[in-house]
């Protein structure tokens, strides 16, 4: 799939949705996302999904299995598994792909205690049994496993994301 250039992404608290755009505002893809249960919020350690203006700072995870479990931005080598999940029942699964988001507002997502890229702020694929469409995650933005590596082949590094309510 080629990339397409100058799109960008609109995140919807409210809606719960993911919405890639092209440079004129047309949707190219509309995606269902789980956002923070704790609803919008920019300080580190609210559990709280950061609002405003951002860029994909880093991609990565590209040609990993489906499902590839990370730990700390690097492959586990585990596949994501029914048996997995048991073995650790309160695990907030970070899994395929990972576009870890940089805020572009200072003092507002950017640097400091609101720092999205500090408080490690990511689109990432979440586990089968993630409910997408509704909040469940500690900050992050969750999608579907073919949902983010579908995403993950469409930007780029520096696309422009904004989260709002």
């Amino acid at each position: 799939m080629q990339t397409p250039t100058n799109v960008h992404i609109d995140i919807d608290l409210h809606g719960q949705t993911l919405t890639l755009l092209d440079e004129r505002d047309h949707e190219i893809k509309k995606y269902d996302v789980s956002t923070a249960t704790k609803g919008g919020g920019e300080f580190e350690g609210s559990h709280q999904t950061p609002r405003g203006k951002h860029r994909i700072r880093a991609k990565i995870g590209a040609g990993a299995p489906p499902g590839t479990v990370f730990k700390a931005r690097r492959p586990t080598g585990e596949i994501y598994s029914l048996e997995l999940a048991q073995s650790a029942p309160r695990e907030d699964w970070i899994l395929s792909r990972i576009l870890w988001l940089c805020g572009e507002e200072i003092g507002r997502n950017r640097l400091g205690a609101m720092d999205s890229m500090r408080r490690f702020i990511y689109i990432h694929g979440a586990a089968d049994t993630a409910v997408m469409g509704k909040p469940g995650s500690m900050g992050c933005i969750r999608m579907s496993n073919s949902d983010v590596i579908d995403l993950f082949e469409r930007v780029d590094v520096g696309t422009k994301v904004l989260i709002h309510e």
